[in-house]
């Protein structure tokens, strides 16, 4: 069973918001001035749990619709075979309208969908859990100066997630220690 959902992040104009220069300072309201007119948008961080192994595969995409969560979804399929995952019975997402979709129910191939009940997050425990991590220990951790920095860093960090983080499902051991392939070279996995 794979986990999936889509994390809405504020997008972080070039030297960095706010948060890297504090609220109201020169650099703060400079930034400000510049994006008038100009919005600055989101970044929807798409993730997929493996919900036995608690591997996660995410990547930053431009939006939430739904060609761009098929083309995920096929990614994460091929990463997670990669991983030694070949079969997905079942795929919970929530009843986001990229999810509703005749393409994604297309994309579904011999898996089964699940929908989580509306308003109801906890039915996707598992990435919901994931997407808190991820917002604790990397997004709102540090200040960012751009975004091409966030995504390199949300890149080096889902490796670090899934081969060196402890995890309590798996006494302690990183999620890819419950693969059959035991992966040992962390940076093969992203080519």
């Amino acid at each position: 069973m794979v986990h999936i959902d889509v994390k809405k992040v504020g997008r972080i104009p070039d030297g960095g918001g706010w948060r890297a220069h504090g609220r109201g300072s020169p650099e703060a309201k400079a930034v400000d001035r510049a994006k008038k007119g100009a919005r600055t948008g989101y970044t929807y961080l798409h993730s997929a749990i493996d919900g036995h192994t608690r591997l996660a595969y995410t990547e930053a995409l431009p939006d939430e619709r739904a060609t761009t969560a098929v083309a995920f979804l096929n990614r994460a399929r091929a990463w997670f075979a990669a991983h030694g995952i070949v079969k997905i019975e079942r795929i919970v997402t929530d009843n986001g309208a990229c999810y509703r979709s005749h393409a994604f129910a297309e994309a579904m191939r011999e898996s089964q969908h699940r929908r989580t009940k509306p308003y109801t997050p906890k039915h996707n425990g598992k990435v919901e859990r994931y997407n808190r991590i991820l917002g604790e220990e990397l997004l709102y951790a540090q200040a960012w100066r751009s975004e091409q920095e966030r995504f390199n860093a949300v890149m080096a960090w889902n490796a670090h997630y899934n081969y060196h983080r402890p995890h309590g499902a798996h006494n302690g051991l990183p999620p890819a220690s419950a693969t059959h392939l035991r992966v040992n070279n962390v940076l093969a996995s992203y080519n």
